[in-house]
This record gives structure tokens, C-alpha cells and sequence, in this order.
């Protein structure tokens, strides 16, 4: 295999979305799998809608998924520049070089008559194309048109009775029929290049040697082969990776979940979770195993293992995915997470205390074998800040009234009431728990379900150990002797 070289090349119209970013993470994996070069160019041609703050915020969301580039816009390289609007020179320069080869031609078309033409042919229940009303225009004949004060574009001219072979490493060979096509414009009115053109450039320009994008952009293929052959060059691999879908299999959107990956940033997703998720949307690993690092992907990523059939974007796969992850990693980085979500429900105010910071460790550390994402630690933390406990259900309620409760919480209160310190840790409580049994003649179940239900209002939850050493020797005392 010649040297791999791939790219991801977005359009900064706004954030980075689930589809894109898969795309960057295949490409991504493919280069590193083979020990290639990864590039991240802009593709920033729609002047109304780019802008430097959306490109930030692609290349944020890259650097927080893992990802990372040899060449593009932020680090250089040899086929700068990286943006294409700072690369209308060159092509200017193609165009040109098509121009005087006579495979593109001017065309002053109006807007007027190009939409007439296309209302015309779908009328007759054909693909609407253009026709070629200035294919063979003379040079009087431009001269005239120009008099009018028209605007010319640049467009490709499309061979006849010609079919283009798309040999994509993913779907197989697919074949366009030209007479379908129609000449397309490369070089609008305004000297902006249009994105086969642009691509195409940009592309053989930079020794690109495989092009790994989404299936929508097959259409596209060919109208960019007809340009590598009318130049020349030497086409790409081209490889198709299949739509992603929602779980009712209709094209993904915003009520299958979130689309953009600055949404599973802000709810509190791991990144490597949703890298790993991203990954198995469209790609096998060729065994049942489904949680990978970047590393393990990289390792086993090939175009072979990619599907033709469409990828289901499984909500609730992420989420458990996302849970293992947060069960699986350092207490300390679960915290910084979950901090702006603890401040953002008013329970905490920032800056923290060294001390209130262990303290909120412990509560993270409590309830993180119940998350599916950071955001959701709002929900489960509220009985370590509210010391007016409700009752939750009717099961909670049937064990306050059972007879021993009262005897089991005045003899815990008095347990923790000795306590040298406010602090007790989950060893202690647990002790103080078998003590209060013993002392009663009871069973385990008759003496820590009451102290939970006190404690917190439910019978479920964070282990009760560790709620006894979060609400420390003042806060049990305080909530016991409400029901005492």
C-alpha cells in the first residue's frame, strides 16, 4: 500500500455532528492503524454561513474526542494553506488549465432561466440537469452576453454516453450514468469554487490516497472522477461508510438524541465512551467484545470490517456504555465532571474548600454506579444536601412502622452522639450498624432498612455505608431524631 494519507475536511457552518465526527474517527483510525497522515483542512466556501468560532469548535470537539492531526489549519504542514478560502489561487489556476483544454466552458445562464430549465424537465419526469444551452457558445456570442453585463460561471463539461465506475473500498463498484449528470458548475460567478471542484484540488494537491466519508456523498463521486480524469491525476481510494440512523431506522435526528458532540460534552459523556460508541456505528471489530480504547481501535480498525448496511445510533447502548466508562474511571476526573452540574442545581457554590472538595468526592463516589452521564448526578445526590427527608413510597413507610424502629434509631443516635469526631468512616457505620443489632436482638435487614429510610426517604440507593460516612456523626444524629 502507498503511503496512507487521509483527511477530514468539515465546513465551519456550525458544530461538529455525530455523522462528521464518526467520519474524522474513521479516518482517524484508519491512518493511525497503517501509520499514515491525518489531516484537518476547512472547507469554509459558504462565505454566508462559515465561521472561525463554529471552526473552533470542530477542532475543540476533535481534541476532546481523542483525536488528533499531523497536518491542517492550527498546525501546518507542507500543503498549506489549510483553508480554502486562503487557496483561491490554485483554483483559479485549474480552472483555467480545464478552460483552455475544453473540458470546461463559460456559461452566463441566469438563475431565471436555469430554474425554468429545471421546472421543465421535472415536469416531464426527468432529472433536472442542465442541458448545455452554452456549450458551444462563440466568441461573439460571450462577447455579447458579457455586453448585458452577465456574470459568467465555470462549469464541467460532462462527457456523452460515457459511465463512471466508482470501485469504493466499502459498497463495491458502483456505476453513474453521465447522460444523468449534467455539466455542474466548478467556478461560480464570484470566483468561490464549488465543493467537487474545490475537493478534487484540494485533495490530488495534498497526495490524498484515500477519501473516507459518508455514504450521502457518493452521488458526488463521480462528477469528481471525471474531474481527476479531464486533469489528469491520479484518483483516490474512495470508501463509503454507511448513514447513520435512529432506532426507528429513519435518518438521525435531534429526537433520537443530541446531534452534536458539544451536547454530549455538556451532559457530561466521557469522551473516550463516545469515541468507542462512534466506532461500532457502521465498523465490527469481528467479535462480541464492544469496549475499546482509541489504542485497541487503531490496532484493529480496517475498511473490511466496515458495513454497507445503515448504522443505528442505539441511545441507550451509549448510555451503557457511558456508565461502564464512569464506573471504570478515576474518582478524581469524575469529580471535576461533576462539579459545574452539582453548582448548576444550587447544591454547591464554587470555589471549593480542600475540605468540601473530599466531601464532594465522597458523594460522587456514592452514587457513580447509577449514572449514565455526569448531568444525571443531580437527580441522586439531593439526600446528601436536603436534611428534610420524604417519605418516597408505601414499601418505606410499612418498615417505619414496624415496632423496633424507634428503640433501633435512638440506639444509633447515641452511638454517634459518643463520636470523637464529626467524620465516620464506611468501616465505622458498618460496625455501628452490628452494633445496634446486637444490642436489640435483631436481624441486619430489621435495623439498616429504617436507618436508610430515615437517612434518605427510600428504600434504595448509594450503600448505606457510605451515606452514614457523607452525612457525618451531625447529619445522622440530626435526621435520626426527627424519627426517634
Amino acid at each position: 500500500m502507498s503511503p496512507v494519507r487521509v483527511r477530514f475536511a468539515p465546513s465551519p457552518t456550525g458544530p461538529l455532528h455525530i455523522g462528521g465526527a464518526r467520519s474524522a474517527l474513521f479516518n482517524w483510525l484508519f491512518a493511525r492503524h497503517y501509520g499514515g497522515t491525518f489531516i484537518v483542512r476547512i472547507e469554509d466556501t459558504d462565505l454566508e454561513r462559515s465561521s472561525r468560532q463554529s471552526e473552533e469548535n470542530i477542532l475543540d470537539a476533535l481534541r476532546w474526542l481523542g483525536l488528533d492531526w499531523d497536518e491542517g489549519v492550527d498546525v501546518g504542514g507542507p500543503y498549506g494553506p489549510y483553508r480554502q478560502m486562503e487557496r483561491l489561487e490554485l483554483y483559479t489556476k485549474y480552472a483555467d488549465c480545464l478552460l483552455e483544454s475544453g473540458a470546461a466552458y463559460l456559461c452566463y445562464c441566469s438563475e431565471e432561466e436555469l430554474a425554468a430549465e429545471r421546472e421543465a424537465l421535472m415536469a416531464k419526469g426527468e432529472l433536472p440537469r442542465y442541458l448545455g444551452r452554452c456549450r458551444n457558445l462563440s466568441a461573439g456570442e460571450r462577447a455579447s452576453l458579457e455586453a448585458e453585463g452577465r456574470r459568467p460561471v465555470v462549469r464541467f463539461r460532462v462527457p456523452e454516453d460515457k459511465v463512471v465506475l466508482v470501485k469504493d473500498l466499502v459498497r463495491g463498484d458502483v456505476s453513474f450514468e453521465c447522460s444523468e449528470i449534467g455539466d455542474y458548475i466548478i467556478i461560480k460567478s464570484d470566483g468561490i469554487p464549488t465543493y467537487n471542484f474545490a475537493v478534487v484540488v484540494d485533495d490530488h494537491v495534498m497526495a490524498i490516497s484515500h477519501v473516507i466519508r459518508a455514504e450521502e456523498h457518493l452521488s458526488n463521486t463521480p462528477r469528481q472522477i471525471l474531474l481527476y480524469d479531464a486533469l489528469g491525476w491520479e484518483t483516490p481510494e474512495f470508501a463509503h461508510v454507511s448513514l447513520i440512523l435512529g432506532k426507528d431506522r429513519s435518518k438521525m435526528s435531534k429526537r433520537h438524541g443530541a446531534t452534536a458532540i458539544e451536547q454530549y460534552q455538556e451532559r457530561g459523556y466521557l469522551p473516550e465512551a463516545l469515541a468507542n460508541f462512534l466506532a461500532l456505528l457502521g465498523w465490527s471489530p469481528g467479535s462480541e467484545e464492544e469496549v475499546f480504547s482509541l489504542g485497541e481501535l487503531k490496532q484493529q480498525f480496517t475498511l473490511e470490517r466496515v458495513a454497507k448496511s445503515p448504522a443505528v445510533f442505539d441511545l441507550d447502548k451509549l448510555n451503557w456504555l457511558n456508565g461502564h466508562y464512569i464506573r471504570e474511571t478515576d474518582l478524581e476526573r469524575l469529580t471535576e465532571m461533576a462539579v459545574p452540574h452539582l453548582e448548576q442545581a444550587g447544591y454547591i457554590s464554587t470555589p471549593l474548600s480542600a475540605d468540601k472538595y473530599e466531601w464532594v468526592k465522597k458523594v460522587v463516589a456514592s452514587v457513580r454506579n447509577h449514572l449514565s452521564y455526569m448531568q444525571e448526578i443531580a437527580g441522586h445526590v439531593k439526600i446528601y444536601f436536603d436534611d428534610n427527608v420524604q417519605i418516597a413510597d408505601e414499601e418505606a413507610r410499612e418498615i417505619m412502622a414496624g415496632e423496633q424502629v424507634g428503640a433501633v434509631l435512638q440506639d444509633l443516635i447515641k452511638k454517634v452522639n459518643v463520636a470523637l469526631t464529626d467524620e465516620i468512616k464506611e468501616d465505622e457505620a458498618r460496625q455501628l450498624l452490628k452494633e445496634v443489632g446486637k444490642d436489640l436482638g435483631l436481624k441486619g435487614k430489621q435495623v439498616f432498612m429504617p436507618v436508610r429510610v430515615a437517612l434518605t426517604g427510600s428504600t434504595q440507593g448509594p450503600d448505606l455505608n457510605q451515606v452514614m460516612a457523607i452525612l457525618g456523626r451531625e447529619g445522622i444524629a440530626r435526621r435520626l431524631s426527627k424519627w426517634a
